[in-house]
């Protein structure tokens, strides 16, 4: 069930109205209707795919409950490694097996070894790597002793699998969402209109932008060999725009529709292609995940207490495991590689907290020093992304030398002038809105409410308007 669906516009209003207006006294039966409304939301996926995800769940429930009551560190170490084991496998099974394999048969066939290993013929779990993340975070907390484990099995499914973020997050934390289904909530109007007003424009990120940069962009990845260097450079900017719009457009849509049902959930964007450095853009992209890597994987690993070696090794650690979580490919890699290059200069020299601040914070225009920053933060972005989108090492370094063709001062083709218009629109009203937590959360607030209306009515056309066939969020596939 895609966010940009009929069939979730009918899901959502139903279990809101039951929700608020049938079981609004009763804060358990709320909690059990948000868990079936998960569960009946991920089984129109893939119906078999349910039981793994409760599997895991109760997986998960049971070691917490085992480590906490443990009477030695041994069986609670036992029980902990048991739950990551399981919880690993499971994900590398699905997500990892048929890589390993065929990485293996290609070194092997390179010193003349002929090797047919077994691969497996099955899809994807749709959302495996963000629950197993919710998982592991919740197992390695209470192993630590952060917290104590959740004795409710529906309180802590609800955590788990919360419909709004079950399928590409964000990644959620047991002492920030867990509190919140514990609690009555109270219905709040003006929460929940601000709610509706984030999902529009996650709506507008996704089917305008998105989808539209999407169609340009596949032309160009899938048929590089006809196009020139120029064109090049603008599909990449396309797909640039398309991810941003996928991603943070499903964001937009999860928060807003959890704040209809009084839940905050975590940020997970925070305008990254006004970034003025990389450190910066990865502070402001996919927060969720990059907190949970620096928590769980770079911190213990040393953090920046041991001097620039062990900074440097951290960071491409966290970044190439980064990569390697996105899919089982060499070009996520190799993303992932050039993203910690590319910081690299700000680790050594320790600037990597110098732009804490919204830039321009207060201005209605950037500095040139700043403007031509966010450029190049961009650029250095757009270009790693080319890695993240082709569908092999050889498709990427073809793109790339196409780039550096004598064709890229040639005129770029095909390019429908409406779709950058309205992407030039877009950033505006992104880089007018940057200081909140989405665009739209004070802009036009203060507007005469016929112009406010306007302006609301005109993002819903364009919504309209520009809708085609539904194409799968990106981050689905992860």
């Amino acid at each position: 069930m895609l966010f940009n669906s009929l069939d979730f516009a009918l899901f959502l209003p139903v279990v809101f109205v039951l929700y608020w207006f049938v079981m609004n006294k009763n804060l358990k039966l709320q909690n059990f209707l948000l868990l079936v409304s998960s569960y009946y939301f991920y089984a129109c996926w893939d119906w078999r795919f349910l039981f793994l995800l409760v599997f895991s769940t109760v997986l998960d429930y049971v070691t917490g409950l085992k480590m906490h009551d443990a009477k030695s560190a041994g069986m609670k170490k036992f029980w902990f490694w048991l739950s990551v084991g399981i919880n690993l496998g499971f994900l590398g099974v699905f997500k990892y097996y048929n890589f390993f394999a065929q990485s293996l048969a290609d070194s092997l066939s390179a010193i003349g070894i002929h090797a047919d290993f077994w691969t497996l013929q099955v899809i994807l779990p749709v959302g495996i790597s963000f629950y197993t993340f919710h998982g592991l975070s919740y197992v390695i907390d209470i192993y630590k002793e952060r917290i104590k484990p959740e004795r409710n099995f529906v309180d802590y499914s609800v955590f788990v699998s919360f419909f709004p973020l079950l399928v590409a997050g964000p990644i959620e934390r047991a002492t920030h969402l867990l509190p919140q289904i514990q609690q009555k909530r109270i219905f709040n109007k003006e929460n929940a209109v601000d709610g509706l007003r984030q999902i529009l424009w996650g709506l507008f990120k996704k089917v305008v932008i998105a989808d539209n940069c999407a169609e340009y962009a596949n032309m160009v990845f899938n048929q590089s060999a006809d196009y020139s260097g120029s064109t090049h450079i603008v599909g990449a900017i396309f797909f640039a725009f398309q991810i941003y719009g996928d991603f943070s457009g499903y964001s937009d849509i999860a928060l807003g529709t959890a704040r209809l049902f009084g839940i905050d959930l975590l940020r997970n964007f925070s305008y990254p292609y006004f970034s003025r450095d990389i450190a910066e853009f990865w502070r402001r992209w996919h927060i969720s995940l990059s907190t949970w890597f620096r928590d769980y994987l770079y911190i213990p690993l040393g953090g920046s207490k041991g001097g620039n070696w062990m900074r440097v090794r951290n960071t491409f650690i966290i970044f190439l495991v980064s990569g390697f979580w996105h899919g089982a490919n060499w070009t996520f890699i190799v993303w992932g590689f050039l993203n910690a290059l590319f910081i690299m200069p700000s680790i050594i020299f320790r600037t990597n907290r110098n732009n804490l601040e919204t830039v321009a914070q207060g201005r209605l225009f950037p500095t040139l020093k700043e403007f031509t920053s966010i450029i190049i933060t961009f650029a250095l972005s757009t270009f790693a992304w080319i890695f993240f989108r082709a569908e092999s090492m050889t498709a990427a370094f073809h793109f790339i030398g196409e780039i550096f063709s004598t064709s890229v001062f040639s005129k770029p083709q095909n390019i429908r002038n409406e779709i950058v218009w309205l992407m030039v629109g877009f950033m505006v009203v992104e880089w007018l809105g940057r200081e909140q937590k989405y665009a739209l959360a004070k802009l036009g607030l203060n507007w005469p409410k016929p112009l406010r209306w306007i302006f609301y009515y005109a993002i819903i056309f364009l919504i309209f308007k520009f809708t085609g066939a539904n194409q799968q969020f990106i981050y689905f596939q992860f």
